[in-house]
């Protein structure tokens, strides 16, 4: 007789422990009216959301055979997106090298190393430590692009890879659908990419045109909104660049909401003391706009409404200081 083989959990690699985290009601944090749920990526095993696209656009690349086995990879980042990158290349066996601002944190480069990829640290140009700006972003993708050229390596592209936010249309967006128990008043989110916002409002509108999808975006540096640039510095790393990103398509947004430093702060802050959660300052931005929709009589005051806690806390250096 076979022996009883009972079933068990082990996955085959940390490429499954991507997705599928869980969603917080963060009901201490804002008791009600209406309620904010908190879908939990620093739960990925690169603690953030881009751990998903990083899968996505890997995987997709391998099997249209535009990157071959153990062929170099190339990418340029805030932090977040080279560190997902690390975790798929080091299961899958790409040796990785990543252009990163100097004005993102250190931590971040001590992560993607961790993992075994190659951290390139690029000067700023116009920022400040903490604070990346469009120019210090041009000045990485010049750097990524020598980089490509001198590997002949694939180049990942996140801010033009479709694929970045059909990951989400695969994966964010379902899981949040089944988890709410199809119960989704407004999606909102903080844009860098834009990868995460389309890809799951689109699958969420798809389910049912009446869920309201906003932009978050840092104040002073709105242009999805249509404002012109004032603040081009603020700490929220990795999104507010102070452009319309490419992946970026108006017909799943309805409207933005804007957040100062000082809200990001206080909610990261907030996010912890109350709920026990140590997140970043986009999670924290997230949070406040959640908050502020919820106020502002553009949903109903018991709606739900769903966002997203991107990464860790620990990805972060102490608060830079304010701009004198």
């Amino acid at each position: 007789m076979a022996p009883n083989v009972e079933p068990n959990e082990i996955k085959s690699s940390a490429l499954e422990l991507i997705g599928n985290t869980p969603i917080v009601a963060l009901d201490r944090l804002h008791p009600g009216p209406g309620r904010i749920l908190a879908k939990c990526e620093f739960m990925n095993p690169g603690a953030s959301i881009k751990c998903r696209s990083s899968l996505g656009m890997i995987d997709k690349a391998r099997k249209s055979g535009v990157l071959k086995p153990g062929s170099p990879v190339v990418e340029i980042t805030s932090g977040n997106q080279g560190t997902g990158l690390a975790v798929v290349c080091a299961v899958l066996g790409h040796p990785l090298t990543i252009g990163m601002s100097a004005g993102n944190s250190a931590q971040r480069a001590i992560h993607m190393e961790a993992l075994g990829a190659t951290c390139i640290k690029v000067p700023q140009v116009e920022g400040t430590p903490g604070r990346v700006t469009f120019a210090d972003l041009k000045a990485v993708e010049r750097f990524g692009l020598k980089l490509v050229e001198e590997q002949n390596a694939f180049f990942v592209n996140q801010f033009k890879n479709p694929n970045n936010s059909e990951a989400h249309y695969n994966s964010t967006g379902p899981e949040i659908w089944r988890q709410t128990g199809h119960h989704v008043d407004a999606f909102i989110a903080a844009v860098g990419t834009a990868g995460t916002f389309m890809g799951t409002s689109k699958y969420l509108k798809e389910q049912n045109p009446e869920i309201k999808s906003y932009v978050v975006e840092p104040a002073g540096a709105e242009p999805i909104k249509g404002e012109s640039i004032t603040k081009p510095l603020h700490i929220l790393q990795g999104s507010g660049y102070g452009y319309v990103p490419e992946l970026f398509n108006y017909d799943y947004m309805d409207g933005t909401l804007s957040v100062t430093d000082e809200e990001a702060v206080k909610y990261k802050h907030l996010i912890g003391e109350k709920e026990g959660l140590y997140v970043g300052y986009t999670s924290g931005a997230n949070v406040a706009a959640a908050v502020k929709l919820l106020q502002s009589g553009l949903v109903a005051r018991d709606a739900w409404v769903v966002t997203t806690l991107n990464d860790t806390g620990l990805k972060y250096s102490p608060e830079p200081e304010e701009d004198s």
